[in-house]
């Protein structure tokens, strides 16, 4: 867990650093204002995402096959070179290549949570899963924090330190990396099953997971409103500069660490992981309604302690699924997420963007409704928790003996504990 939370704090303070400069980045290579490269920001992270769902599987299976170790060490080395490329990008396509290459490396993060997988137990899966968001969290003080401090000395100076980062994040795992997937547990490769079209196939298999998949799609894509538009709304609709939005990043991080590293596990051992996640959706709804409706800067700062109680979802649905996988598949579920959660990727960037540029761009600006992308994922969110309800009606069946399972468990530990001390006094 040590070496995951550190290789996922690195990858996420080199995403953190090029968040704020990018759309100024795009503006440059592509010779256009700033003011008019939404649709194009939106595309560019389009195709990260697409690479990543047609990698994940394929990078997922491999893990199952190789083993995590060599997967991952070969995906941490090819971030380090497309932060390098798009460092030197002079043109458009030199910087949608470089995306390119960074969406099927960093399709890495199917073989990290199925690592976790490994060393999990069904008690803790929640827990440790958890601790990936908190490490985003932690990436996401860092990382926007430096990006928008050197963005204003260079829009291209924050993808080199991202490249070095990952250069540094590949080193640290070849010196302390160990192998989790024993030989014995691991499987065939088959391009059949590991491929972005034979991963949905496998949907099927997961019976009781279906709707689940689908809760998981429209959790993600409601989270791309922030992701790909948090830029635009603060910088046009509150004048915020680039050290602004960094700052404001980091301090979602903050928030995000303190909630996911803190209290999620917490939170989903007192109360269970089906009652955890439908705390994080009825939060994600308010918060994003709220975001969408802000009429100053302070309400934002206001609202990023609430919004990283939303991350409470991601979690523990993964945990759900994840307790009802084979051991020996669990690099295969973990792609087949990692491919739903890229597909919403693929999806929300181009939806959000462009409702943003439809109800902003060429309007007086009384007339502009920076929230659109907020409420059309408060939409996207209630739909999805509809679903999960309906899902959980075999879960909440399911979860109640595993539960019991931990309750006895503890009561076991602490009956052995007295009868040692028992018998140390007599």
């Amino acid at each position: 867990m040590i070496f995951i939370f550190i290789t996922i704090v690195i990858d996420a303070t080199g995403l953190g650093v090029i968040i704020a400069p990018l759309p100024d980045l795009i503006a440059e290579v592509a010779d256009i204002p700033a003011t008019q490269s939404k649709t194009i920001y939106g595309l560019i992270i389009m195709v990260y995402a697409i690479m990543q769902f047609i990698f994940a599987p394929i990078v997922g299976g491999l893990s199952d096959r190789f083993g995590r170790r060599p997967v991952l060490l070969i995906s941490l080395l090819g971030l380090a070179l497309d932060y390098t490329i798009m460092y030197f990008a002079p043109s458009l396509f030199w910087l949608v290549l470089g995306r390119c290459i960074s969406g099927m490396f960093g399709a890495s993060y199917s073989t990290a949570s199925a690592y976790i997988a490994d060393i999990s137990t069904p008690e803790n899966k929640t827990r440790n899963f958890g601790m990936v968001g908190a490490a985003f969290g932690f990436g996401f003080i860092i990382g926007p924090a430096i990006g928008g401090l050197l963005g204003d000395y260079g829009v291209r100076i924050p993808f080199l330190v991202a490249g070095g980062l990952s250069l540094v994040n590949f080193i640290y795992g070849f010196i302390v990396l160990k192998e989790t997937l024993p030989k014995e547990k691991r499987r065939p490769f088959s391009i059949l099953r590991s491929n972005p079209v034979g991963a949905f196939f496998q949907i099927v298999k997961y019976k009781a997971l279906g709707l689940m998949f689908l809760v998981i799609f429209l959790y993600y894509i409601a989270g791309t409103a922030i992701q790909t538009t948090w830029v635009f709304l603060t910088k046009e609709k509150f004048g915020w500069s680039l050290s602004d939005i960094g700052i404001s990043l980091a301090v979602v991080g903050v928030c995000v660490a303190i909630v996911q590293g803190g209290l999620a596990g917490v939170i989903s051992k007192r109360f269970g992981n089906v009652r955890t996640a439908y705390t994080g959706l009825i939060v994600f709804f308010v918060s994003v309604i709220a975001i969408g409706s802000a009429t100053d800067g302070w309400i934002l700062y206001a609202l990023m302690l609430p919004y990283a109680f939303t991350g409470l979802a991601g979690p523990t649905i993964q945990a759900i699924m994840s307790n009802n996988t084979k051991d020996t598949e669990q690099g295969e579920l973990q792609g087949t997420i990692t491919s739903v959660v890229s597909l919403s990727e693929v999806v929300g960037p181009p939806i959000m963007t462009s409702l943003l540029a439809f109800t902003t761009v060429g309007f007086p600006e009384g007339q502009k409704v920076y929230g659109s992308p907020y409420f059309l994922a408060g939409a996207f969110i209630i739909v999805a928790t509809i679903l999960f309800w309906l899902a959980t009606k075999d879960f909440r069946k399911q979860s109640r003996p595993a539960e019991a399972n931990e309750i006895n468990s503890v009561l076991d530990t602490e009956i052995i504990e007295e009868g040692n001390e028992m018998e140390r006094i007599f």
